[in-house]
């Protein structure tokens, strides 16, 4: 039988994704809010979808979502959801205009170890990878910063350890500046980075993820700068990034409640306006660092507590944006000083910080467990109290009981 070109086209490019059904149904249900084209191209790195676009191609897409969505019996439903998704894309058609954001969607879970002690945790994880299995199973993304990345670890302790992530289905996301006192400009900061993140990548490192490093607290506090320089020079960053790092994602992190939710909402609508103005891709996803120290009684800045931080939840999904969330121990500085401190403070206090945030219906898309503090002072073994792993893998089956591990790591 012979078969048009474009419908030959089509064909061939859903075979190509056969194999990654599982993937993509995992994807979409970790971060549903994500440009789902973006996955497709990039992530699981799928053909480019042929070009049927067009008033024809979308009167043929529509054509077949009316039959896909009389499809809506299980066992059907899976299916009906990846052809969707895989034919709405071939055509160039917005995942948003298909209504592509399921509900109940899985999270996403990062894990930064501490770097004190010279990257001590981090280099634990790869001399000792029998001694953290189980959590391996129940996280997506080892995360680090690039500063230290870049200074603490040798070429050949990269060359051996970053392809190691591939194997283990983990991606490599990394925490960078993007307004700093050392770069007072996006363009400044990006051109330093960058040197970073292309050696990670000569090493073997496939870099998954950007998260700037609360470039507003940076503009205010040390450059004494207004929202509109910060708004201005991270637009430039983010520019250079999505131009010359395509495949990755990027994103902010910024400190509440040192900016109320106000402020924080504000900020990100001038900086996705920039971005649109600039014809660049906006934010892929917006995270707090929550000093919850701040929540005590008394306190002025932090009277709207947990509430603010899902105040700031439910403005990011309103936008479409993914949000997350830092667990840490905020009041370990405080026990130490007292010497009350010890490593299962660390666990003790996640732990607390994830009850808080749930019991006021804190759902994030993205739950980030990251030490930048000399606490816990090891990060393995999983089995023994007090390291970085138990206190991740505790806490990810308490507050994350569902996170699938029937399916094989990197699907």
């Amino acid at each position: 039988m012979l078969i048009s070109s474009p419908a030959k086209s089509f064909v061939n490019y859903l075979s190509g994704i056969a194999g990654n059904t599982t993937k993509i149904y995992r994807t979409s249900r970790i971060f549903p809010r994500m440009n789902i084209a973006f996955i497709f191209r990039h992530r699981y790195k799928v053909p480019q979808a042929p070009n049927l676009t067009g008033g024809r191609g979308w009167q043929f897409f529509m054509g077949i979502v009316k039959f896909l969505r009389a499809m809506s019996v299980y066992p059907f439903g899976f299916l009906q959801r990846v052809l969707f998704l895989s034919l709405g894309l071939s055509l160039g058609i917005s995942p948003n205009a298909m209504g592509a954001n399921p509900a109940n969607a899985h999270p996403l879970i990062w894990m930064m170890p501490s770097p004190n002690g010279d990257g001590q945790s981090f280099r634990e994880l790869f001399e000792n990878p029998d001694d953290w299995k189980k959590t391996r199973l129940r996280i997506d993304v080892l995360g680090y910063a690039d500063h230290w990345l870049d200074k603490q670890f040798s070429d050949a302790e990269l060359q051996a350890w970053l392809p190691q992530l591939d194997k283990w289905g983990i991606k490599l996301g990394l925490e960078v500046g993007a307004i700093k006192p050392w770069g007072v400009t996006g363009d400044k900061t990006f051109n330093v980075n960058r040197k970073k993140w292309d050696r990670f990548q000569a090493a073997g490192g496939h870099i998954y993820a950007l998260a700037m490093d609360e470039p507003l607290a940076a503009s205010r506090k040390n450059l004494h700068e207004p929202p509109e320089y910060a708004v201005e020079e991270t637009a430039k960053f983010i520019a250079l990034v999505r131009k010359n790092y395509p495949n990755f994602i990027i994103g902010d992190i910024e400190a509440y409640p040192y900016f109320q939710a106000d402020e924080l909402m504000a900020f990100v609508d001038a900086l996705q306006t920039k971005l649109k103005q600039m014809n660049v891709r906006g934010l892929d996803f917006f995270r707090l660092d929550v000093d919850w120290m701040h929540f005590r009684p008394g306190d002025p800045i932090g009277q709207a507590g947990w509430r603010g931080v899902h105040t700031v939840e439910m403005e990011c999904h309103k936008r479409g944006i993914p949000f997350g969330l830092t667990y840490w121990a905020a009041d370990y500085p405080s026990l130490k000083r007292l010497n009350r401190s010890s490593n299962e403070t660390w666990e003790a206090s996640i732990t607390h910080q994830g009850e808080e945030y749930a019991s006021v219906g804190g759902s994030p898309d993205e739950y980030v467990i990251e030490s930048w503090l000399d606490t816990p002072a090891h990060a393995v073994p999983e089995t023994t109290p007090g390291t970085f792993t138990k206190s991740v893998l505790d806490f990810t089956q308490r507050f994350l009981p569902d996170v699938s591990q029937s399916l094989p790591k990197g699907f």
